[in-house]
């Protein structure tokens, strides 16, 4: 009973910051909500009581073993073990009388590091004090980046030695260049927070010094972060995540119910253009009703467009829902398929939306494949919408979410840098647009990479749009497609980035 306890006062707990939390930070912390009210986990302790375990260890030997099962996946299934962990920590801590952990409240000013941070502590840093996140663990797209970008706050993932850095060591953290300079000089000192008090504006227009126009939109997840995209003066939504409407479902929501939810985002954006996504499932998003958790490796899996081939009508419930819902909210709805690897492919779901009247419908291009054949795809679809995250992993054989391979795992790889100015000129050539959804859109000097290899829009954490607007407005067309020319020269990521950020021209 005391173990059923603990879990749901953790569980609460978790809900209940949830409720003050908005976009990616809420859904985190939803999300592992949930995990502490799976009864797998209290029941398999309560069983080990029947040993004579005393009940906190017994939460700590389930959770080993439930660990255990997750890393054996591997992929972004191996990633929900550090949930498991942050769960069992916050339930232990309960059954104590202990403080719950996390990150420890302090006065002054500070930059956090640690090993790693669960993401429900990343998704409640406060910025105000939290100046900026170092870790020596996860990579660039890990959810505690992606978190901690989206909170604004600079970050640097994968910096190892970083934990041998005495306590109260004045640190310089840039998270643009991914460096760490220990000990600045005070004048060095004063002009970064001299840069960091500047406060950017976009006047909703992103656009480059000579007037050549990139689109800057916002990526959201719920009604809340709608609202704050477009608060935050977001020209539209470059990508709708519906996942939020499906996460903890035994089974799939009615079209009324999705269509409700669907236009309480829509709503704050009337008039202006929003993408919506359907339902990427499998992954690191698995649902009951229509993924195989018992995959060796999901993240190759049956994920995205594809679990539409067991459950097609899955997919047109949630086509019958948005189309319903742009009707009902006046905004200019595109919607697109996740996870589609074929041009055939893009054309099915192209023609499957024009059943539903909904005439704009693109793709994403996050697999290879797709985009080194993007000429024959923009001949079938409307438009398409890069994931550098995904497209980075996929194009470097690297789990995203490992440190190890952070050097890998970067959106500035000359590669993947090739695979989007590859997709950007089949959509120039075919007069359809190309934008960037993933987290490359968010890094002002990569969206003037970005910008000179074609892309004609930019989505990104509404927080981020003001800086990556600023930036665009330092430089000319041309200087962006120079810049661009440097990035994919480059051996590798460190020395594109270097590169780019030599030659880019400092905001004033």
């Amino acid at each position: 009973a005391r173990i059923a306890a603990a879990a749901e006062e953790v569980r609460a707990d978790l809900e209940r910051r949830a409720s003050t939390a908005h976009g990616d930070g809420a859904a985190v912390l939803e999300a592992t909500a949930l995990m502490a009210a799976d009864p797998a986990l209290v029941t398999a302790a309560q069983k080990k009581l029947a040993d004579g375990t005393a009940p906190a260890r017994a939460v700590w030997d389930a959770a080993a073993e439930v660990q255990a099962m997750l890393e054996s996946l591997g992929g972004y299934m191996a990633e929900r073990a550090r949930d498991v962990a942050d769960v069992r920590d916050r339930i232990v801590a309960v059954l104590d009388g202990r403080p719950a952990p996390g990150v420890p409240e302090r006065d002054e000013p500070f930059v956090l590091v640690a090993h790693d941070l669960a993401p429900a502590d990343t998704a409640t840093l406060d910025p105000s004090t939290c100046l900026a996140l170092v870790t020596e663990g996860g990579g660039p797209t890990s959810h505690t980046a992606i978190l901690a970008r989206a909170l604004g706050l600079p970050a640097v993932v994968a910096a190892r030695g970083i934990l041998e850095t005495p306590e109260g060591t004045v640190v310089l953290v840039d998270g643009g260049a991914g460096t760490i300079e220990p000990d600045p000089s005070a004048d060095v000192v004063a002009q970064v927070q001299a840069a960091a008090a500047r406060e950017w504006t976009f006047d909703g227009t992103g656009r480059t010094a000579d007037g050549h126009r990139v689109q800057l939109l916002a990526n959201v997840g719920d009604p809340k972060g709608a609202a704050a995209a477009a608060e935050a003066g977001a020209e539209g939504v470059g990508l709708f995540r519906t996942e939020f409407c499906f996460l903890d479902r035994a089974e799939e929501p009615s079209v009324d119910e999705q269509t409700a939810q669907y236009t309480a985002v829509l709503e704050p954006f009337a008039g202006k253009k929003v993408v919506v996504r359907t339902l990427d499932a499998g992954a690191d998003k698995p649902l009951p009703f229509l993924t195989d958790a018992s995959e060796a490796n999901p993240a190759l899996g049956v994920r995205g467009y594809r679990t539409a081939l067991r459950h097609p009508e899955v997919l047109d419930h949630q086509l019958e829902a948005i189309a319903r819902a742009g009707e009902a909210s006046g905004a200019e709805v595109w919607v697109m398929a996740p996870m589609v690897s074929t041009a055939a492919e893009g054309a099915d779901f192209v023609a499957r939306a024009g059943t539903f009247g909904l005439a704009t419908a693109g793709v994403m291009v996050e697999v290879p494949a797709l985009a080194l054949t993007a000429d024959a795809l923009m001949a079938r679809v409307a438009f398409a919408s890069i994931g550098t995250n995904d497209l980075t992993q996929y194009a470097m054989a690297a789990d995203r979410l490992l440190g190890d391979l952070a050097e890998l795992s970067d959106g500035w790889q000359p590669a993947v840098l090739r695979l989007v100015h590859l997709t950007a000129e089949a959509g120039l050539q075919a007069e359809r647009p190309v934008g960037v959804c993933g987290e490359a859109a968010a890094d002002p000097a990569l969206a003037v990479v970005l910008a000179g290899l074609g892309v004609t829009s930019l989505s990104m954490t509404a927080r981020a749009i003001p800086e990556v607007a600023a930036t665009l407005l330092s430089v000319t067309k041309a200087e962006c497609v120079r810049l661009a020319e440097l990035a994919l020269a480059a051996p590798d990521a460190k020395a594109a980035r270097a590169a780019v950020h030599a030659e880019l021209p400092p905001l004033t």
